[in-house]
């Protein structure tokens, strides 16, 4: 098939997080699905914890300066860029004051109010507007973590009449994460906020936890992808009750090929 445009959208890569299964696997994916002959674009958060100076990232000024409104409030949307020069490959991070300058990913304490579910929106959303300004129309968009998972119904419910996005195909790599409470009760009505309604998260049973969220991305994701050799046993069988194409786990010397394959299938 001829070459494709594929988005990556993930929680954490390597080597700008420590290394874990979604880490190495959105590090090194990527780098594959390139070097077979596709253009690929890879958009994370820029945690705190991430090193600017180390890692030598630079804001990229004409994708900033968007304000986005999450629960009637203005965030302004910063995107970052560095390169990883082996692979010849550039991370996007999206980077905001409020929300990515703590120095962790998604620990709650008692300093802060819970707001997970808006940096959650806030970073997929931005991935989205970002690729919208840079006028580069995806064929695929493939999502890796929790943290990804409001990806898909953005695509589907607030993006589906979006020219640049609207017919990408969507994949959902479903990991064996550790089962946190990471997001309050307060994400649906910052869904609601968005004309997202209730019936759109029926499928999370009014609860967010990493189950709830996987549910969620499972149900209107095109696709999903078994990122760990174990994936919970009640998502395998919703991934069946939906009746959605699964990739089954795949080992690092067949990956890129049964990725990429699984991708095609779906622009035939």
């Amino acid at each position: 098939m001829s070459s494709k445009r594929v988005l990556y959208i993930s929680q954490e890569i390597y080597p700008y997080l420590p290394e874990t299964e979604i880490s190495k696997i959105s590090r090194e994916l990527p780098q594959s699905i390139q070097e077979r002959g596709n253009e690929v674009r890879i958009f994370m958060p820029r945690y705190g914890m991430i090193n600017e100076r180390r890692n030598q990232l630079h804001e990229v000024i004409r994708l900033s300066g968007i304000n986005m409104i999450i629960n009637d409030n203005d965030h302004p949307l910063i995107i970052k860029v560095a390169s990883i020069q082996q692979a010849r490959m550039q991370i996007y991070f999206i980077d905001n004051e409020d929300f990515f300058k703590r120095k962790t990913m998604f620990k709650v304490d008692s300093k802060r109010p819970n707001d997970n579910d808006e940096r959650s929106i806030f970073f997929v959303r931005g991935a989205l507007e970002a690729i919208k300004k840079l006028r580069w129309i995806p064929d695929v968009i493939h999502c890796h973590g929790w943290f990804t998972a409001l990806a898909m119904v953005y695509l589907k419910k607030f993006y589906h009449d979006d020219p640049v996005l609207k017919k990408a195909k969507v994949v959902y790599s479903l990991y064996k994460e550790e089962e946190h409470n990471l997001i309050p009760k307060d994400l649906f009505e910052k869904l609601r906020f968005d004309k997202i309604t209730d019936e759109d998260f029926k499928m999370m049973d009014n609860t967010t936890d990493t189950n709830a969220l996987n549910r969620l991305a499972i149900y209107y994701a095109d696709g999903i992808i078994q990122g760990s050799p174990d994936i919970d046993p009640g998502l395998e069988s919703y991934i069946k009750e939906c009746g959605k194409p699964l990739l089954s786990y795949q080992n690092e010397e067949m990956r890129a090929e049964a990725f990429d394959n699984f991708y095609n299938t779906f622009l035939k």
